[in-house]
């Protein structure tokens, strides 16, 4: 991956050793997906995905009577750190919409844990 934030391709090819290097437009480096324009749309939508999958298991335990307490110990062991794992990275370079994704998956969790049925 060549990171550029200009529109202009300057290198068409990347060899070592008469091997080409196969070119990326993301790449997930210990968990951080970072794709070449320095945006944070993937790795957004990655985390996001991945805890919306963990809200399922939230909801299974909440239907299956389990106390508040134990629900709100999923969340901040289960949920909580795929939202916030490396955040002093990637935090800071946020749009509005990344953070209301973000918060939005939050919300969804403490509905389930706190939701009177």
């Amino acid at each position: 991956m060549i990171i550029n934030t200009s529109h202009c391709n300057f290198l068409d090819k990347l060899s070592v050793s008469d091997v080409e290097i196969e070119r990326v437009n993301v790449f997930k480096l210990l968990g951080v997906h970072i794709n070449q324009s320095l945006k944070w749309d993937d790795h957004v939508s990655a985390i996001c995905n991945k805890a919306a999958t963990r809200i399922y298991f939230l909801k299974q335990l909440k239907r299956s009577s389990v106390d508040p307490d134990d629900l709100y110990h999923f969340y901040t062991t289960d949920i909580r750190p795929i939202l916030e794992y490396a955040c002093p990275v990637w935090h800071s370079s946020l749009t509005v919409e990344h953070s209301n994704r973000i918060e939005a998956i939050q919300k969804r969790a403490f509905r389930i844990i706190f939701w009177q049925l």
